[in-house]
């Protein structure tokens, strides 16, 4: 008998540590937990549930209530397919190390691991998950690169538009701040250069304009405190003057050179030097012009007339410039010579091509060589008739004394 109640209450104690055992797993706070797929596939538990039914134990004794099955929809890491699954689901609740009702975070045992849910895979990009450290480092580098880009590019745009020298460097804030300034200050450097240059053009033009207008310069506000903007707006009024007296300078010179055609020298009064100076270029221009008519008119006059005659012209000035041209014509000489040698000579008249300009003077002076050719030709004549006389009586005397000893 006393073997049989051993048997029974052993067989007792064994169905009771089974059914307080039959599966694993840690319990929260409360006393329970998510029942594991392997538990579930035993068909031990579902869903959430407690151990002990939640028993609670005040001084020596211990009171057991039973507690009403509970429905949970929590999840557990072993619930999801892919560890993207578990991040977007980690995500869309909003989750993070402070906040984390499920316990994904630290594999559920109720306690803050990490921050991140679960366990991520090596190499995944723990930026993607909310609240994460890396998401939280790498938010803070994106804004301190941002907040450096947006230093850097206000400061390169105002040196840019300076024209100062580029420096992109800074020593302020973290190494995204200082890389996000860099690359800001080029950006604005680059702008502010490409803005100036507009600038510049619109004050040149400006400047161009009030030189059309008046004499005097007046640079406005917006122009005089920047050195390339004043520099540019003098330039284009410098420009605008500058046409406007070489307009002014021509109209001289045109003026000037009227008056040296007509031999009529009338030099603007109470104007400018530069433009007393412009109308005497113009006249000493048209008067060289008249000086070179009335020389080469003397010139070619010098191939038709032997001798120099006063010209029916204006005035003794032209006159003098064409006596000039006449007694400068050396060329004559040579015609002279050619047509006196060839009469001279006592050849046959012929005008070579290259003196037929001067045919007139070459007929003169061939005529007075041939003159001097018949001259010369009667003299030997005369001499060669005057030698046959003496030679003869000569002989004559000569015969009458060899004649006069033959008889003595």
């Amino acid at each position: 008998m006393g073997k049989k109640v051993a048997f029974l209450l052993f067989l007792f104690l064994l169905i009771f540590v089974t059914n307080s055992y039959a599966h694993g797993g840690r319990t929260d706070a409360n006393g329970g937990h998510n029942c594991s797929p392997k538990s579930q596939a035993k068909g031990l538990c579902s869903g959430y549930h407690y151990h002990n039914g939640g028993s609670s134990s005040t001084g020596g004794s211990t009171t057991t209530t039973s507690q009403p099955a509970t429905t949970r929809n929590d999840k557990n890491c072993s619930d999801f397919a892919t560890y993207d699954e578990v991040i977007d689901y980690w995500n869309s609740k909003g989750y993070s190390a402070t906040y984390d009702p499920e316990n994904l975070d630290g594999w559920g045992n109720g306690q803050v691991d990490d921050g991140i849910p679960c366990e991520a895979p090596g190499g995944y990009d723990k930026t993607k998950i909310n609240n994460s450290p890396e998401q939280i480092q790498f938010k803070q580098e994106q804004a301190d690169a941002e907040k450096g880009e947006n230093q850097g590019y206000k400061q390169g745009l105002k040196d840019g538009y300076a024209e100062t020298d580029a420096s992109d460097s800074t020593s302020e804030g973290s190494e995204e701040f200082i890389s996000g300034y860099s690359t800001g200050y080029n950006k604005g450097y680059e702008e502010g250069k490409q803005k100036i240059t507009t600038d510049k053009t619109k004050a040149t033009n400006d400047g161009y304009a009030l030189g059309k207008k008046q004499d005097k310069i007046a640079i406005p506000d917006a122009y005089s405190n920047h050195p390339g903007l004043k520099s540019s707006f003098e330039s284009g009024f410098n420009k605008a003057l500058s046409e406007k007296i070489e307009t002014k300078k021509k109209e001289y010179q045109e003026l000037g050179y009227k008056n040296g055609k007509e031999d009529t020298h009338a030099p603007p009064k109470d104007k400018e030097d530069v433009y007393v100076k412009a109308y005497q270029e113009g006249y000493e221009k048209a008067q060289a012009e008249l000086k070179d008519k009335y020389f080469n008119m003397g010139y070619e006059t010098a191939f038709t007339h032997l001798e120099f005659k006063d010209p029916d012209l204006p005035n003794d000035k032209f006159t003098q410039w064409y006596k000039e041209g006449f007694d400068s014509n050396e060329e004559i000489q040579g015609i002279k010579d050619a047509g006196y040698l060839l009469g001279e000579k006592g050849e046959n008249y012929s005008l070579p091509s290259e003196y037929k300009k001067g045919e007139e003077i070459f007929k003169h002076y061939y005529q007075e060589g041939y003159k001097q050719y018949e001259e010369e030709k009667k003299q030997n004549q005369a001499s060669a008739a005057g030698g046959i006389g003496i030679a003869a009586l000569s002989w004559l005397g000569r015969r009458l004394y060899v004649a006069k000893k033959m008889i003595s």
